[in-house]
């Protein structure tokens, strides 16, 4: 997405004035610049990164895309897909991308909830001892006797 548009008429913000405006922070505008994935105006005599307007709607989309999951890499991913053939809608690669994550997300649900299982079952195995203090259940060698 890094272009330069000629003949509009903006105000440039520096990468600082652009993570004040959306709450990213620059380290992360740096990344998603170099990436690609932020439209830029170039650099500025002195060498900073100048961005416009333009800059703040991929910034909330990239931020609307990882909101729903999706890794960095994968909106680099639908990014090139667009720029390669722009003519061709993206919208099937997104549902593809949508349909990862969410089955991402299951899996570690999956996973979180195999861990609240087993904290009910340490409970419901040592409840006494909790009740108690005791720790000696753990196996601690301070509790031999």
């Amino acid at each position: 997405m890094n272009t330069h548009r000629p003949g509009r008429r903006t105000r440039a913000m520096t990468v600082g004035d652009l993570s004040r405006q959306t709450g990213v922070t620059v380290k992360a505008l740096r990344e998603y610049t170099d990436l690609g994935l932020i439209y830029t105006l170039g650099r500025s005599p002195a060498n900073y990164r100048l961005y416009d307007t333009d800059a703040l709607w991929c910034v909330r989309f990239i931020g609307e895309l990882r909101g729903l999951g999706l890794t960095v890499a994968e909106i680099r991913d639908l990014t090139t897909a667009y720029l390669d053939s722009p003519d061709r809608p993206v919208g099937s690669h997104l549902a593809e991308l949508l349909h990862r994550s969410r089955e991402r997300l299951r899996q570690r649900i999956t996973a979180q909830q195999q861990i609240l299982d087993r904290i009910d079952e340490f409970e419901t195995e040592h409840q006494h001892h909790l009740e108690e203090g005791d720790l000696c259940w753990a196996g601690d060698p301070r509790c031999e006797a």
